[in-house]
């Protein structure tokens, strides 16, 4: 018989890596293209393992230092490490289960250590510890390199997320209390500021407006006693202040929510008034004299 020869041919994809066997131990990896097989010879191609970024979400249940029970999830992005992908071919059964398994005791080792405000702040440097923690086992020895872990999520017990929303609501209920006692401060001081500016320019006007009226008695006492002979100024005064009384009880008869009390309102209670302000005048005229 002559010698006979059985090729076989395989092809590896792109971004991917061939483990190729002769007589079922490892001989060779074969990297992406077209490959020549002799199974005569004991060669096969044993496996592909892809080198593309894989993704693996984990999620962990742990405490934090204050008692806290949460959850983490992880998603983990993974991949074979093409120089050393005998390792990862030959050395792990399960290789997730076996990433999951690193994380979940890298991750009960870190956050025990941290308070929950703590986690929530720093969870971008415990991906950073977990990543760093895992790299030094699952790169070296397995074959597989762990590209990024991202602490996708922090859910804490449904008793504490219940306590933390109502802190939460107090604390915003209590800056609103704040705020709005500040604006009511501030709308009373504006107020008060309102009404003062108020009395003082109706305290001007009333003033302007007695002065008013003061030289127009005087100017109308001088008119009338220059043009009535035999009048003198204590009858001009005494007949203009009986003419403004009946003013203002016109005054009054024309308005029905008028709020204002006078009294005295008879014509001989006037002229007593009138005297009472002039013998007070007097007085004090007369004093004024004895005392220089």
């Amino acid at each position: 018989m002559g010698n006979t020869s059985c090729i076989f041919f395989a092809c590896v994809d792109q971004a991917s890596i061939g483990v190729v066997e002769r007589w079922g131990r490892f001989e060779k990896l074969a990297e992406p293209g077209l490959h020549l097989f002799n199974p005569c010879a004991g060669q096969w191609l044993a496996g592909v393992l892809s080198t593309r970024i894989s993704s693996l979400d984990v999620r962990i249940e742990t405490k934090t230092k204050d008692n806290v029970f949460v959850q983490l999830v992880c998603s983990i992005q993974y991949r074979v490490m093409k120089r050393h992908a005998d390792d990862a071919f030959y050395e792990l059964q399960n290789p997730k289960e076996q990433i999951q398994a690193f994380v979940f005791d890298v991750v009960r080792a870190l956050v025990p250590r941290m308070d929950l405000d703590e986690l929530f702040e720093q969870k971008g440097e415990v991906a950073k510890a977990v990543l760093e923690e895992i790299e030094k086992v699952v790169m070296g020895e397995y074959g597989y390199s762990i590209e990024h872990i991202l602490m996708v999520d922090i859910i804490p017990d449904s008793s504490v997320r219940k306590a933390m929303n109502e802190i939460n609501a107090a604390q915003r209920l209590q800056l609103a209390s704040v705020y709005k006692g500040e604006a009511e401060k501030i709308l009373q001081v504006k107020r008060a500021e309102a009404e003062a500016e108020a009395k003082y320019l109706g305290g001007v006007g009333v003033a302007r407006q007695r002065q008013a009226i003061t030289d127009g008695l005087r100017e109308n006492i001088l008119n009338f006693s220059h043009k009535v002979e035999g009048t003198s100024a204590k009858e001009v005064m005494d007949l203009i202040m009986i003419t403004q009384y009946f003013d203002t009880i016109k005054d009054l008869g024309n308005s029905s929510k008028n709020t204002t009390v006078f009294i005295p309102h008879g014509p001989g209670h006037v002229r007593d008034i009138g005297e009472q302000i002039r013998n007070g005048l007097m007085e004090a005229a007369s004093a004024k004299v004895n005392v220089e």
